[in-house]
């Protein structure tokens, strides 16, 4: 017989990053479960979500991966020990799994239905005359106090540019406290421009 043969479940592994490893072949015990698999890493705290021909759920926190690399022939994979989590503890183990997104427009919708609407104020011309700024502070060489609070200054630019309704007042009175340059005072000129 066959190791596979007796992966007869099929289980999600819920990763504490937030990674969601679905439709693994397993065998779930009271208290272990294996799984013939080497291509995933199962650690100490992650959960595993067994869902049942009857449509139940049952969630185990590993207390313990118990991985093993192939031995003649039993193949690489998991034998782990597991605790089975309650209801409430089920859902408070789930609900503490932490969702990283970045960029523009991301988004999670867990078990609803999105109806929001992004605006994105992103004018890349805007940027190109910060990170142009950015770039002319450092060229300048100034000492590294002034260099710091410079780029200070133009962090509170950029917050106010990407705060969707920038004051050209406050812009303006920023890009004053740069350092007196030519360079500076002409870029600093475009970006006033560009917010109209």
């Amino acid at each position: 017989m066959l190791f596979d043969d007796l992966m007869n479940d099929t289980v999600k592994v819920l990763k504490q990053d937030g990674e969601i490893i679905p439709d693994i072949k397993s065998s779930v015990q009271k208290d272990k479960i294996f799984i013939q698999r080497s291509d995933i890493l199962i650690e100490i705290g992650d959960l595993i979500q067994h869902s049942m021909s009857n449509g139940a759920e049952e969630t185990y926190k590993v207390i313990d991966p118990g991985f093993h690399e192939q031995f003649h022939g039993i193949p690489a994979g998991y034998q782990m020990d597991v605790i089975k989590l309650g209801l409430p503890e089920a859902k408070a183990a789930v609900q503490h799994i932490t969702y990283n997104i970045s960029g523009t427009n991301n988004r999670i919708n867990q078990h609803s239905t999105d109806n929001s609407v992004n605006v994105v104020n992103s004018n890349p011309a805007l940027q190109q005359h910060i990170a142009a700024l950015r770039n002319e502070i450092d060229r300048l060489c100034l000492p590294e106090r002034e260099q710091l609070a410079s780029h200070e200054v133009i962090d509170a630019v950029e917050a106010q540019v990407e705060s969707g309704k920038p004051s050209k007042a406050v812009v303006k009175t920023l890009l004053n406290g740069l350092p007196n340059a030519g360079s500076i005072a002409s870029i600093g000129s475009f970006i006033i421009s560009l917010l109209g």
